[in-house]
């Protein structure tokens, strides 16, 4: 019989480290004096009772290890519990949001995906905006360490192929996975920090640079204005594509640079083709807004890699209303949102790595082809690819788009345009944040839609920061027989 105690202890345990973070947005709202504290003084006893007593009611269940159920368990468990509590603040605070709106919110915050549902974001308390933050935060950095230790051992979509890389790559120079966990969580901190500085020297409030501080290097998108990053136009957008690059990289990366290794990043092969990617897509929509508008040359360019950048990252942010630049770049945005950072990162999507998988695959075979007696081997940074991990790759490929047109059929169901529809499927399985067309494009949000078509999201939010295999598999009944 599968026990499901180990699992429950970590959930309540994260649950309550939740309830403890909502201390920050408390003593926030004290200060700004608009009597909402008392909100997250509610939702921090529940939150951390509830967590704490599902911790101690499975306490008696903690041994060493996990079986590979109960990881697949508490790999998705972890993603569902939270937002439930991490909800709670838009339920019982000024927004006065449905139970739905509210999940949306929180799923949108905690995965990274940044769609909203709320408008007049400048009226809201400062508690119930940073706090949306924070779950943005907490998102990046709890889905670095799930690629990094979770779905590698689990085998999702091919990422079985940085097994021995998180911890064991380049002359065995990193640590146990435990220390590179605090080493990551180390990094994720000080670029914040960095980030928060840099907005602040470009004139920011300490209380702007903070909120988009966090969500900047989570690639979460979050902002304090319903115009969204627009607001600040100008030197904080290149302040925000770095950081945004910086957190679209391979965080593992980062770890063996500081422990000796300063050619890391370079030899990285996703590294390489995500910054080739970007580069050649800003060129390209630099090239269409230059036939077709009257910008000036330097704010044609950074409008392009600001929202280039953002949408390839999973971002969402918007500093400009890209519905209006043409259907060729409509189009682009709609396949570069597909496209995403690199594995181990804040970003969300297919990942660059499948698609140098893929091309190294369909490289390989139409050289069989050409030569059909000879032998090749589809190879990743110079080491060949095994069949399952090609396998791998491939099966997400499929369930990918499956899901998509699954999402895209289910929404339009519901009585939503096709644009909408296709579009909001994309934004939320691929965890991009904001779709295409008037209501959930770049100038609008998802608040307008109804209840039915927020669940569909929430759920394809969920599947997608998981991988979608993660989630899949537990509705197979050899899962639940082994």
């Amino acid at each position: 019989m599968l026990d499901i105690r180990p699992v429950g202890y970590v959930v309540g345990l994260l649950v309550a480290v939740l309830g403890l973070a909502m201390i920050i947005p408390i003593l926030v709202d004290l200060a700004e004096g608009r009597g909402q504290w008392w909100v997250f003084v509610e939702s921090a006893l529940i939150t951390t009772l509830g967590g704490g007593m599902i911790a101690l009611a499975s306490a008696n269940g903690v041994r060493e290890g996990l079986t590979i159920q109960q990881t697949f368990m508490l790999t998705t468990g972890v993603w569902l519990m939270l937002p439930l509590f991490g909800a709670l603040p838009f339920v019982l605070g000024a927004t006065d949001a449905s139970v739905t709106d509210a999940i949306f919110e929180a799923m949108s915050g905690l995965t990274t995906t940044g769609a909203t549902v709320l408008s007049g974001l400048e009226d809201l308390p400062k508690g119930l905006l940073i706090w949306r933050g924070i779950l943005q935060w907490l998102g990046g950095i709890g889905i670095v360490v799930v690629a990094m230790v979770f779905l590698p051992e689990l085998r999702v979509g091919g990422m079985q192929i940085f097994k021995s890389e998180s911890f064991d790559t380049f002359g065995k120079i990193l640590p146990r996975a435990g220390q590179i966990a605090t080493q990551i969580s180390v990094i994720y901190l000080w670029l914040t920090l960095a980030c928060m500085l840099s907005y602040l020297a470009l004139g920011m409030t300490t209380f702007d640079a903070t909120v988009h501080a966090l969500t900047t290097v989570s690639t979460g998108g979050f902002s304090n204005y319903d115009a969204s990053f627009s607001t600040f136009s100008g030197p904080a957008e290149y302040v925000a594509v770095v950081f945004m690059i910086l957190a679209a990289l391979p965080f593992v990366r980062y770890v063996q640079l500081i422990n000796g290794n300063p050619v890391a990043l370079h030899r990285d092969p996703q590294v390489r083709g995500f910054l080739m990617t970007v580069a050649v897509l800003v060129g390209v929509v630099f090239l269409v807004l230059r036939s077709g508008f009257t910008y000036d040359s330097e704010q044609m360019l950074r409008e392009a890699l600001f929202n280039i950048t953002s949408i390839i990252s999973g971002t969402g942010y918007a500093s400009a209303d890209y519905m209006q630049w043409g259907g060729f770049a409509v189009a682009l945005f709609f396949f570069i949102g597909l496209i995403g950072g690199c594995a181990g990162s804040t970003t969300c999507s297919i990942k660059i790595f499948r698609y140098q998988l893929l091309f190294a695959s369909i490289r390989a075979q139409l050289r069989r082809i050409r030569s059909p007696h000879g032998i090749f081997t589809p190879r990743y940074d110079g080491r060949p690819v095994g069949a399952d991990v090609l396998s791998s790759v491939m099966s997400f490929f499929m369930f990918f788009v499956v899901s998509l047109g699954l999402i895209s059929v289910a929404l339009s169901l519901t009585g939503l345009d096709f644009v909408t529809s296709v579009s909001g499927a994309a934004a939320a399985l691929a965890n991009i944040g904001p779709g295409l067309g008037p209501i959930i494009g770049p100038a609008g949000n998802f608040g307008s839609l109804n209840d039915t078509a927020k669940w569909i999201l929430i759920i394809a939010m969920w599947i997608g920061r998981l991988e979608l295999m993660a989630v899949y598999v537990m509705f197979t009944a050899k899962f639940w027989r082994a």
